[in-house]
């Protein structure tokens, strides 16, 4: 597989008065013109776990996947596609319970359902599935995009840009609803893990506008956090970052970290270079909506290492 467009972890860290205004911001404080170049086929994959309102914090807002799409269309690129495979429910009902056909319709992008071929087979480094099924489209991509809210979950401890990822693309028709049939779930890291190692994700988008505390990926509480974004070059340090605003280190979450020990990417805030708002900041910002505690948070007196120093 090839490489991600960007190597260095750049992060922005945004905070605007809508989610779209504080994507487009973030996007901005990016090299995003080496991410996204003309002509490219771009894929973007949202997370639609399951047919819930953006409001529950479960999937994505529609009004902020159609301003995703709208930066994508002014890079001047060849193809957008929406793809994604939905472990919760059937895509295209999400899609329309949701109202995302609409703006799939109105920007004149492609659909494709990940959960149905036609396949290509992606051989993993993992114990229990030796390879899966995927879509074929993942050949055409030149950039794929992950866009998803930031939810604490039940198995995966954080669920964000990697996640979204590496559960959104295997097939519910080869390995069910939601996904546990053949063995994903007895070592749900290392499928993670072993999944990641093998697509690129080449822009990261994580949204805490509605985040998930409690006990996700669609039971948890729904925190109001207007416009808190965060966007990267690497999903890894997209996700760190992500974690640490739910009080975790890079360790607490076994993908992230072994991702890291895999320099796939960097999980070490000292070593990325953030833009925008700093991890403190961000941090309180989201302990106040979340706990009405500005000072709940994991960085509260200084800004600790990969192992909490």
């Amino acid at each position: 597989m090839r490489t991600r467009k960007v190597k260095e972890p750049v992060v922005a860290i945004t905070k605007a008065l809508t989610e779209s205004k504080s994507l487009e911001k973030a996007l901005d404080m990016l090299p995003i013109d080496k991410v996204i170049e003309k002509g490219d086929t771009v894929i973007i994959t949202p997370n639609w776990v399951n047919d819930k309102k953006p409001n529950t914090g479960s999937v994505v807002g529609s009004k902020t996947l159609k301003t995703l799409i709208r930066y994508v269309k002014s890079k001047e690129v060849d193809k957008i596609y929406i793809a994604t495979g939905s472990g919760g429910a059937k895509t295209p009902d999400i899609m329309i319970q949701t109202g995302y056909d609409k703006i799939i319709s109105q920007e004149g992008v492609d659909f494709i359902d990940l959960n149905y071929g036609p396949y290509i087979d992606l051989r993993l480094d993992h114990e229990i599935i030796k390879s899966t099924p995927i879509n074929k489209i993942l050949e055409e991509a030149d950039v794929i995009i992950s866009f998803t809210q930031l939810k604490v979950h039940e198995e995966a401890t954080v669920t964000a840009s990697i996640k979204n990822i590496a559960m959104g693309w295997p097939p519910a028709e080869i390995h069910g609803y939601p996904k546990k049939n053949t063995g994903i779930h007895e070592d749900l890291h290392g499928f993670i893990r072993a999944f990641a190692k093998k697509v690129p994700i080449d822009l990261s988008i994580v949204s805490c506008d509605k985040a998930m505390i409690g006990t996700g990926p669609s039971s948890g509480k729904a925190i109001d956090t207007p416009g808190l974004i965060i966007a990267s070059t690497d999903p890894v340090a997209a996700d760190a970052v992500g974690a640490r605003l739910l009080g975790f280190l890079p360790q607490a979450v076994a993908y992230i970290y072994g991702l890291y020990k895999d320099k796939v990417g960097e999980a070490d805030i000292y070593k990325m270079d953030i833009k925008g708002l700093d991890i403190q900041e961000a941090e309180k910002i989201f302990s106040k909506a979340a706990y009405n505690e500005k000072d709940a948070v994991l960085d509260k007196d200084k800004v600790k290492d990969i192992h909490g120093e």
